[in-house]
């Protein structure tokens, strides 16, 4: 009888600790269908969406300042060879939508987060995993895409 009732204290008072422990830490995770409700969500679909279309201008206003002013810098041949590259890697916003419904999963860490789609493919040479990730920056009630 003593055995239990050290049991129910222990987890009486170990639990609320570890709730609160993970509560203060902030992080929070949204998946699937519901990352596309989210700020940040809406804005990774967009700036996808705009590099798909080689709209690289209208990207990188959907990034923070510092990779506006970075992309700003760069030489004007290696802002072509990274448009080029970011249109053929990125997915038109249907796409990206699509996957992000299936596979995705927002970490919203305070003002962090990051969105990962992971997509794992089966034949029968075995399995392989392409996992896409997307930092964001969260200030106030604007999301903007980050390094």
């Amino acid at each position: 009888m003593k055995q239990r009732r050290f049991s129910v204290l222990c987890i009486s008072t170990v639990l609320p600790l570890m709730l609160y422990g993970a509560a203060a830490s902030g992080k929070s995770e949204v998946k699937g269908v519901a990352i596309l409700d989210h700020a940040c969500g809406k804005v990774a679909v967009k700036q996808m969406g705009l590099a798909h279309a080689g709209k690289m201008e209208e990207a990188n206003k959907l990034t923070t300042q510092e990779m506006q002013e970075q992309w700003k810098s760069m030489p004007a041949k290696d802002r072509t060879m990274m448009s080029g590259m970011m249109k053929e890697m990125s997915q038109t916003e249907e796409q990206y939508s699509a996957a992000i419904k299936a596979n995705g999963l927002l970490v919203v860490d305070g003002p962090s987060a990051a969105l990962t789609v992971k997509k794992t493919t089966k034949d029968k040479n075995g399995s392989s995993t392409e996992t896409m990730t997307q930092n964001l920056k969260i200030d106030g009630g604007q999301c903007l895409v980050s390094r």
